[in-house]
């Protein structure tokens, strides 16, 4: 009887504390399943939490790329892409050593770097200068976090890219080829603040081409995402959040007539996507003026298929070409059986004229250009596949592209978390926007602020700086004879600087100072699943409407500064191929 007695009180309390245990379990959310929404899931369920993840789309992995293998950097520029490579056992190929620099298309010949110095010297040479330019221009910010420092670099914040260039004097095509590099990276050089500019030239300062294309990812960015998702317990696909409601208890997810609660919420979603979720409390005019105002690089992802390739065999397997013939960032892998595909990367300007063709009449424009130069291709052409990133609503572009004058309004605006909520996604990085790297530092960051603040930690809202500052720093840029005056060559004036050399195509190099991102923990035991997070029948919760866009005062501006020299650690921005601003 009192062996009976002692198993049933055992039993009781079990129970009990199981019950108990149950009740501390730590709950999020993370909305959006690209590549930052993915990690931070990821994360946050190693450390014991139980996780929803809900994405509006029917699949998952963001703005992952098309390509069937896609070029990745060395563990000193990507380290944690690489640690998740290596954790997952993702599979990889060495890159050749000839497609580790950039190589040229132009009026439809194949140049590498060195074809380039000897068969069109003026153009290499005008490059040359174009780089040696951008380095000192990269030098003038020592810290990438922080790039406004002063009023001078400020400044450089209310000019854009294409008329600092226009001070250049280069050659046409010198200037199509640089063009077609930012636009690539960034967004149209018009629309690009030369401040955003020099601070990503200072985060790459000294990173070499070779150390961005060291090998291949095998399957692309998409196998990386599908590494995740293999890892996650509760997926919600087709789950378009339409309101984040918080309180002091926690945060109510309103998905169509379901509400999900939990203790946190990591949203994980470009900000045009963020723009269709009403917040309760509302967010502040600097946040809603971020939303609607920051600036999106635009581009189209086109592959088209060939049964046999038609173009110079040595271009075959080239790592990043730039083409001055309004083809985009162009480069060619070996199709999975036989024959070989040319992804093409639409940016700026041209993606946007493009916005107005439908997929064939898109490919068909890309094709007539390529067939051009390459009279066998429309024979040998086979088929073509299209991502539309610029005319997708919940995207509206690809990735961040600060325009003029947004650094001083928005610099690390999204970095901190709002009462409960926390933020990642390729444009909350300083570093490394618009890169894997960047989505999946962000998710990591996020779920460390989820874990401080369910430890009490409490983040101090962003400070606000005046207005008026913007126009004393502009008024700065008018001087002659100073920072400027040197930067730009010399006022009109004065004497244009004579073309130099300078290492040939563009590609932003490492930072020194910056902060490297932590390293990826690898996979951790889970305790027995979970329960997903609770899903109730929703009640009416109040959608707040944006308020009216109002212009944002200018936050300071804490930036990544550039002073690199390549010893520090880099994490750096994968190179134009390498697909990343996926959220």
């Amino acid at each position: 009887m009192s062996a009976g007695w002692l198993r049933a009180c055992a039993l009781v309390i079990l129970g009990l504390f199981s019950v108990s245990a149950l009740a501390k379990d730590k709950t999020a959310i993370v909305i959006g399943g690209g590549l930052s929404g993915l990690t931070a899931a990821y994360e946050l369920q190693n450390k014991g939490w139980q996780v929803t993840l809900l994405e509006a789309k029917p699949s998952l992995g963001g703005r992952s790329g098309m390509a069937t293998s896609e070029w990745i950097g060395n563990d000193k520029t990507q380290p944690v892409l690489n640690k998740y490579v290596s954790t997952f056992k993702l599979g990889t190929t060495p890159a050749p050593e000839f497609v580790r620099t950039p190589s040229y298309l132009i009026d439809g010949v194949y140049y590498s770097a060195a074809d380039l110095a000897i068969k069109d010297p003026t153009t290499a040479e005008a490059l040359k200068r174009y780089e040696k330019t951008v380095d000192d221009l990269a030098r003038s910010i020592e810290d990438p976090q922080n790039p406004a420092a002063n009023n001078t670099l400020h400044a450089l914040d209310q000019i854009n890219v294409s008329n600092w260039l226009d001070r250049l004097t280069l050659p046409a095509t010198a200037r199509q080829l640089i063009n077609q590099q930012i636009r690539t990276r960034y967004d149209e050089p018009s629309r690009l603040s030369l401040l955003y500019f020099a601070q990503q030239s200072r985060v790459y300062l000294g990173v070499s081409d070779r150390d961005l294309r060291a090998s291949r990812l095998l399957g692309g960015s998409p196998v990386l995402a599908q590494a995740f998702v293999k890892q996650l317990k509760t997926i919600k696909t087709s789950s378009p959040v339409s309101a984040i409601v918080q309180d002091k208890d926690g945060v109510t997810v309103k998905v169509g007539s379901v509400n999900y609660q939990a203790d946190y919420v990591v949203v994980a979603v470009p900000l045009r996507a963020l723009n269709k979720i009403s917040l309760t409390p509302a967010l502040d005019a600097q946040h809603l003026g971020a939303i609607k105002g920051t600036n999106y690089g635009w581009r189209d992802q086109i592959m088209l298929k060939f049964k046999t390739p038609v173009w110079e065999s040595k271009a075959r397997m080239s790592g990043e070409i730039y083409s001055n013939t309004g083809l985009g960032m162009l480069w060619v892998e070996p199709a999975l059986k036989g024959g070989a595909n040319v992804v093409i990367n639409l940016s700026g300007d041209n993606a946007r004229v493009m916005q107005a063709f439908g997929d064939k009449q898109m490919a068909d424009q890309v094709l007539i250009r390529l067939h051009a130069f390459y009279p066998q291709a429309r024979g040998s052409f086979t088929g073509y596949e299209i991502r539309r990133y610029s005319t997708d609503p919940s995207m509206g572009g690809a990735y961040l592209a600060f325009g003029p004058g947004q650094i001083s309004k928005y610099w690390r605006l999204w970095e901190r978390p709002l009462q409960r909520v926390a933020f990642a996604g390729e444009h909350t990085d300083t570093l490394y926007p618009g890169t894997l790297e960047g989505a999946l530092r962000t998710g990591q960051r996020a779920a460390s602020q989820v874990e401080d603040l369910a430890a009490g930690k409490s983040f101090e809202p962003a400070k606000v700086v005046p207005v008026a500052a913007a126009a004393a720093a502009g008024a700065v840029a008018a001087k002659k004879g100073n920072f400027f005056t040197n930067l730009f060559g010399g006022g009109d004036d004065e004497k244009k600087p004579e073309p130099v050399k300078a290492p040939a195509p563009v590609a932003p190099a490492a930072p020194t100072p910056a902060p490297v991102p932590t390293p990826a923990p690898a996979p951790v035991e889970t305790p027995k699943p979970a329960a997903p997070v609770k899903a109730e029948p929703a009640k009416k919760a109040p959608v707040k409407k944006p308020a009216a866009k109002t212009e944002a005062k200018k936050a300071p501006a804490k930036a990544p500064a550039k002073k690199a020299e390549p010893a520090k650690k880099p994490a750096a921005k994968p190179a134009a191929t390498t697909e990343t601003k996926a959220q």
